[in-house]
């Protein structure tokens, strides 16, 4: 099968692949929503734990940098300085 990744075994990418059919479009996009939900929620604790003296404000700012990048962070926001 095409997509399995090196780590899986063939049967367990086909429970996988059996299980996201089964949830449908509705399901897999509700699936979609609730990672990004956790990633989102990980990527927030691991700032704060970086940086404690960060505010709200400034762990907002730094998890955009994660997800845009250095350079299109700066572009956007000249004016920031966060690490993230």
């Amino acid at each position: 099968m095409k997509g399995i990744p090196a780590d899986t075994t063939l049967e367990a990418a086909r429970v996988q692949f059996d299980v996201l059919r089964r949830l449908g479009t509705e399901g897999r996009l509700r699936l979609m929503f609730e990672l990004n939900e956790n990633l989102q929620t990980t990527l927030e604790a691991g700032i704060r734990l970086r940086h404690p003296e960060y505010t709200p404000e400034q762990v907002r700012l730094a998890l955009v940098r994660l997800r845009l990048g250095g350079p299109l962070f700066r572009q956007c926001f000249p004016d920031q300085e966060v690490a993230p």
